[in-house]
């Protein structure tokens, strides 16, 4: 009971400790922006500031968005110096019928028992969303699209990606591959921000292959609104989806969509998302950096509470309209036991609008606090036992009769 009662104080007191501002909650101005989308998660980048979520840790198959993961493995194994962009790749029959010509879906059209360059399959992916360089990277890099696929599940997990599994290298239907929007949303930033020499493959507008042009497939690009990536995907059963990003004015917004009912209303719903979330907001700055945010309870130090900051200036991205106030909270595994270091990451400063949480981010101890004497620790544990015994008396008391 003892373990649970501890929870249960760690839950409440630092929820207590709410830190009052004047700024807009994203949430609100979202309360009458709907989306079309069944599942939709959309972040701007700078802030962290979630400005859309529906549904966002609902699993759909990701279909050819699973693209998105395989370049990632290339492009970390190209960063790590795994291969080079002039590496080659031969082309096998297995791959040639299931994704290059004879399978009719989208394909670079690599010629069967020929050798590609790395650079060449990537733009493949990233501008014609082919099926057969999928797969000579697969087997390329893995000897079997099988093994791949194991290689992006496992990948995904440390990229933060929890909800997601991929079974091939493709997204072609295997019922088994699954993602969710926040998910997506997340592969996005990792492409866009952890690899600058390689993210702009999804903007090329055009590559041509075996003497065959072909177009982005990416109908965003041409609108003019600032779409510099990613991918679009349909599964039959669960409709059209989208991952996009958009830079504008210094503002870069990841979006992801799914379950749209058609392949109109995906470029339209994701162009309208987009334009609101570029336009309908502005940044604003809550917290300066190294500025006291809070404090945490310490026991058995020298001083009962520790001061804490944040590692950089903390900002929103907030509606420019229907001003309303935001609520900031810190959480933290409540007391902390002295002595205390200073710069020790112990809590998170978690800001909501509403019951909806925008961002988190981590706090860290101003100043150490020592070892108090003999007379300050027996003091703390007289307050820690009051404080504990009156969470118990309220865990275990009885529900009222009815």
């Amino acid at each position: 009971m003892l373990k649970h009662v501890l929870r249960l104080c760690v839950c409440l007191l630092p929820l207590a400790q709410a830190v009052s501002t004047d700024a807009v909650a994203a949430g609100d101005a979202n309360q009458g922006f709907a989306t079309k989308a069944a599942q939709a998660y959309m972040v701007e980048a700078s802030t962290g500031t979630v400005l859309l979520a529906k549904n966002e840790n609902q699993t759909f198959s990701p279909a050819s968005l699973a693209k998105l993961m395989t370049a990632e493995l290339v492009f970390d194994a190209l960063a790590s110096n795994q291969l080079t962009l002039d590496t080659l790749y031969p082309v096998s029959e297995y791959a040639w019928r299931t994704g290059g010509a004879p399978s009719r879906t989208a394909t670079m059209f690599a010629a069967l028992k020929s050798n590609v360059r790395v650079e060449d399959l990537l733009r493949g992916i990233a501008i014609q969303g082919a099926n057969d360089s999928c797969i000579i990277l697969a087997e390329g890099m893995s000897g079997g699209e099988a093994a791949f696929a194991e290689s992006m599940t496992r990948r995904a997990k440390t990229l933060g990606m929890q909800h997601s599994l991929f079974a091939n290298s493709t997204g072609l239907p295997d019922g088994k591959s699954k993602t969710t929007a926040f998910d997506m949303v997340a592969l996005a930033e990792r492409l866009q921000q952890g690899y600058p020499a390689y993210y702009p493959y999804f903007a090329q507008p055009d590559f041509q292959w075996n003497k065959i042009f072909q177009r982005n497939r990416n109908p965003l690009l041409g609108f003019g609104i600032g779409v510099d990536g990613l991918a679009t995907g349909f599964a039959a059963g669960e409709g059209y989806s989208i991952v996009a990003s958009a830079e504008r004015n210094g503002r870069r917004l990841f979006m992801a969509l799914g379950g749209i009912a058609s392949d109109k209303e995906r470029t339209e719903e994701a162009r309208r998302v987009l334009e609101w979330g570029l336009s309908a907001f502005e940044i604003r700055q809550l917290f300066a950096d190294n500025e006291v945010i809070g404090t945490a309870s310490v026991y058995g130090g020298a001083s009962r509470s520790v001061e804490l900051v944040a590692k950089s200036p903390i900002s929103v991205y907030i509606p420019v309209t229907n001003p309303d106030r935001l609520a900031a909270r810190i959480v933290y595994r409540w007391p902390l036991p002295a002595p205390v270091e200073a710069d020790r990451e112990v809590g998170t400063l978690r800001l909501f609008a509403g019951s909806r949480l925008l961002r988190e981010v981590p706090l860290y101890t101003k100043t150490s606090i020592e070892e108090g004497s003999l007379s300050s620790r027996a003091v703390d544990a007289v307050l820690e036992l009051g404080e504990t015994l009156l969470f118990s008396w309220l865990w275990d008391k009885p529900a009222e009769p009815t």
